[in-house]
């Protein structure tokens, strides 16, 4: 009778365990791969291995950052990004690896592959005062190669399916085609001298549409575009033109809102022209400006101060390095450095693309743009 009862326990255990494999395969195969194209925002080690001013493979970034163990990775925060916190709470397995480090390869690719780069842009140009970095231009080059790689390892069909139905495209970038090329001096190698807003603005939309029509011809389906937050209240432009905690710089944050408007018609534009795709538009801008404007309701005591810089008033000249001043209580700052947010920052606004409203995020959420089709 023990013997019995002791069989039927191993028995069920056994199927407990099947049952809970598949549950976990099936939830992995539903979300498919995460592939991030941008900035410095969502880079998770590209630059390290560039010949770049544009790196953050030094301490202290990444000092919460627990898979590393609080060293460095090349991510400009003190912690995840944005799209390594989107991928946690949609049940991707493991972060999208930066396309550039040596193991990016074999079946790791299937989990997602992130191809931005600090410094980088939607023009060619923008941020050659870097040396180095990824347009993304480059970037989408460097996708078709992992495009042929699924081909390999799944069969072409089947990667068609898998690239169509269950994987996302997210794409932050724009912000340094304003901070790191237009907005620089005229002696310098800014645009402005050449061209007018308008102009420029037109040229950043035709770039853009055109790498998304390549990622689309590629067999990307679901699309999720986050807009240019407002650049002109970042530590740096504050602390450079002298303002109080609770102003921002007037003309970058005139331009963003140029680009963002143009940027919202062209995600209508391609929703009808691009049959089977979900172009969802990520308004980053009211967002983080909420964040900014409203700091205490979301538990922070500074949205003006770098938590990680030195210079000025708020930090926000020298970027973050070892030997930067470093608040205690990171958590507390909508900043990390003179340029990016915080990890508590990157949490916030990763949750409300992932289940956020139509204010933040449309015509659908992450989370209803994972389940599309499925």
């Amino acid at each position: 009778m023990a013997m019995n009862n002791l069989a039927l326990g191993v028995f069920l255990i056994v199927i407990n365990l099947r049952l809970f494999a598949k549950g976990t395969e099936d939830a992995s195969q539903g979300l498919g791969a995460s592939f991030i194209f941008g900035d410095s925002l969502v880079d998770a080690g590209n630059n390290n291995y560039l010949p770049t001013l544009s790196r953050a493979n030094i301490p202290p970034n990444g000092i919460d950052f627990k898979p590393s163990g609080g060293n460095p990775t090349g991510r400009y925060t003190n912690g995840r990004t944005i799209g390594d916190i989107v991928g946690e709470l949609l049940g991707q397995p493991h972060y999208a690896m930066p396309f550039l480090a040596p193991n990016c390869t074999g079946k790791v690719v299937l989990h997602g592959v992130n191809y931005a780069s600090g410094g980088g842009g939607i023009m060619n140009a923008t941020g050659r005062i870097f040396i180095n970095r990824l347009s993304l231009a480059i970037q989408v080059d460097y996708f078709n190669i992992t495009r042929k790689q699924i081909d390999q390892l799944l069969g072409e069909k089947e990667a068609r399916d898998y690239i169509m139905r269950k994987s996302i495209f997210s794409l932050t970038i724009g912000s340094n085609d304003f901070l790191n090329n237009y907005l620089l001096p005229v002696l310098s190698i800014g645009t402005r001298i050449s061209q007018s807003p308008d102009s420029f603005i037109d040229d950043l939309i035709t770039h853009l549409r055109a790498q998304l029509t390549r990622l689309y011809q590629l067999d990307a389906r679901k699309f999720v575009v986050g807009n240019i937050g407002p650049i002109g209240c970042i530590p740096y432009q504050k602390t450079i033109n002298g303002l109080n905690q609770d102003e921002c710089v007037a003309l970058p944050n005139k331009l963003a809102n140029q680009y963002n408007a143009r940027l919202k018609d062209l995600m209508t534009e391609l929703n009808k022209t691009h049959p089977g795709a979900t172009f969802v538009h990520a308004n980053v801008y009211d967002l983080v400006l909420e964040i900014i404007t409203n700091y205490g309701k979301y538990g922070f005591t500074t949205a003006s101060r770098a938590c990680c810089g030195n210079g000025g008033q708020f930090a926000g000249i020298i970027p973050c390095g070892p030997q930067s001043s470093m608040c205690k209580n990171r958590d507390k700052h909508v900043f990390w450095d003179p340029y990016h947010p915080s990890e508590a920052s990157n949490i916030i606004v990763a949750k409300q693309l992932v289940d956020g409203d139509p204010k933040y995020i449309s015509p659908i959420n992450l989370r209803q743009l994972r389940d599309l089709g499925l």
